[in-house]
């Protein structure tokens, strides 16, 4: 039982993005509402427009029930009552700092966000899907994230828990 996070590549759409010196090298972290946070092991440099990098990240959550008790009560709640802000994982594009001035922050560019609910809704996975991650402040798409997310398996078993209690 379990959710399959995958982030394969990233490509930019903004410009304003791509001709920032300041960002160089990218990292993508992934956050299922506030349990935890993975982020990609390397940061690569930023792609030019048109292009893409390549993440070719895989991760899993496990979610039994012997294990994983708050996370899958997590996921009946989320289930059971809907709440935008909870039912989603959200992407955060990150920029990370060039070797020679690690004392500059790691800063957040980007964000993108798959719905748990929405993959229970439609009864299906998400499979190498391009997905648009907007600026901080939601004013423009800024590039596209391609990520597998599986997660339908742990879902409908998820549900059926909540049918039985």
């Amino acid at each position: 039982e379990k959710i399959r996070i995958e982030i394969i590549s990233l490509g930019l759409t903004e410009s304003r993005i791509a001709s920032d010196e300041t960002i160089q090298q990218l990292f993508v972290e992934c956050r299922l509402y506030n349990f935890l946070a993975e982020e990609t092991p390397l940061s690569l440099p930023k792609p030019t427009r048109g292009q893409r990098i390549h993440y070719n990240y895989s991760n899993v959550i496990h979610v039994d029930k012997a294990n994983n008790h708050t996370r899958r009560e997590y996921l009946k709640s989320m289930l059971l009552k809907p709440d935008l802000h909870t039912d989603s994982l959200r992407f955060t594009v990150v920029s990370d700092p060039p070797e020679d001035e690690q004392d500059l922050e790691c800063e957040d560019i980007g964000f993108a966000y798959v719905s748990l609910r929405e993959i229970f809704q439609k009864q299906r996975d998400i499979i190498e899907q391009d997905i648009d991650f907007d600026s901080q402040d939601d004013s423009a798409v800024i590039g596209k994230l391609k990520v597998s997310v599986e997660a339908l398996h742990a879902l409908r078993s998820v549900y059926e828990e909540c049918k039985d209690d």
